[in-house]
This record gives C-alpha cells, structure tokens and sequence, in this order.
C-alpha cells in the first residue's frame, strides 16, 4: 500500500474557505478505484510551523496513485488546490500490511 500525506498552507485562511475546501478533499471519498482511504482535516492546533489543512489517502498500489493523479474527479479538487493554496508539501511512502 501506498500512503500519499500532503500538507496546504492557504493564501486566505477563512474559516468559512477552509472548511469548503476540506469537504471537497473529502468529496472524493469511494470515487477513485485503488483509493482505500481518505482523510482531510483543518489544523486545530495554530503553531507557528502548522500547515492549514492535512490530507491523507492509501492507495492499494502505485498504479492507483498514478490514476488517481489524472483521474477526473480529482482534476476539478486539484485545481481548486492550485486556486486556494499558497503551497503545499507532500509525501509518499509504502506502508506495511502486516
């Protein structure tokens, strides 16, 4: 399994803007095949190193994250990143079954 983390820094911070964009991070929910599990959530904690919003999804393969990158429900979430974001960092890592 994969497991794809990426951290969002806003351009505006509203509280209103961030929970729109969250539930569409998770709109994507039992959409994309390969996709196991998604989760994104608005910080709670404020530090000066938190990012905005975390998202976190598990894909069964590589290959579903690959689809998943030009999947057409994710290009109209991805271009609502690009439009809301300041930045963003991400990661990529295999998880273990066991």
């Amino acid at each position: 399994m994969i497991r794809h983390i990426v951290l969002f820094w806003l351009k505006d911070k509203n509280e209103e803007i961030v929970r729109d964009t969250v539930d569409k991070l998770n709109s994507m929910k039992g959409k994309i095949p390969g996709m196991l599990s998604i989760d994104a959530g608005a910080d709670v904690v404020g530090s000066a190193r938190s990012c905005d919003i975390c998202l976190c999804e598990t894909f069964d393969t590589r290959e579903s994250l690959e689809i998943y990158r030009t999947h057409p429900v994710h290009l109209p979430v991805q271009a609502h990143m690009h439009a809301v974001m300041e930045r963003s960092a991400s990661a990529d890592y295999e998880v273990d079954e066991a």
